[in-house]
C-alpha cells in the first residue's frame, strides 16, 4: 500500500482515479489545485504524486519546480497523467526526468484505470527504499 498524491482539477476524474487506486490497496488524497497539493504534500507525505499539467492559476510544470525545491521531496516519483499530448515535452524529456522527476508519462486520451495502476507500481519501484 503506498500514500498517492493526486493532482487532478477535474474532480469526477479524481474520484473516479482514486476509487481504483484504493480497490488496488492505495490511500489516495486528491487535490485540484497546485497550492492545495503541496499542503496536503506536507500532511500526508505522498510515496507517489499523480500530476495533471493543465491546472488553474500555478500550472504542473511551475508545481513540478516548487515541489522537487524541498529536500523532503527530491526522491518522491511523479508521473504525469494529463491531456497534454507527450509531443509537446519531446524537446523537455530528459529535464522532466533527470531534474524533476517524472518516471512516466499516461497520456488521458490513451490511458485506461490498469495503465494507471501500472504507471502507480513502476513509480514506486523507483523510489529509493532506505536500509532496513
Amino acid at each position: 500500500m503506498a500514500n498517492i498524491l493526486l493532482i487532478e482539477p477535474d474532480r469526477v476524474l479524481a474520484r473516479t482515479y482514486g476509487s481504483a487506486l484504493e480497490r488496488a490497496g492505495h490511500k489516495v488524497q486528491a487535490a485540484t489545485t497546485a497550492q492545495s497539493a503541496l499542503q496536503l504534500a506536507d500532511e500526508v507525505c505522498p510515496e507517489v504524486v499523480l500530476l495533471e499539467l493543465q491546472l488553474v492559476a500555478h500550472g504542473g510544470v511551475e508545481f513540478l519546480y516548487e515541489f522537487r525545491s524541498y529536500a523532503d521531496w527530491q526522491s518522491i516519483p511523479i508521473a504525469i497523467v494529463s491531456n497534454v499530448p507527450p509531443a509537446e515535452f519531446n524537446q523537455s524529456v530528459g529535464v522532466l526526468r533527470e531534474r524533476l522527476g517524472v518516471v512516466a508519462y499516461c497520456y488521458k486520451p490513451q490511458t485506461n484505470l490498469q495503465h494507471l495502476q501500472r504507471a502507480v507500481e513502476d513509480a514506486l519501484a523507483r523510489q529509493p527504499r532506505l536500509a532496513a
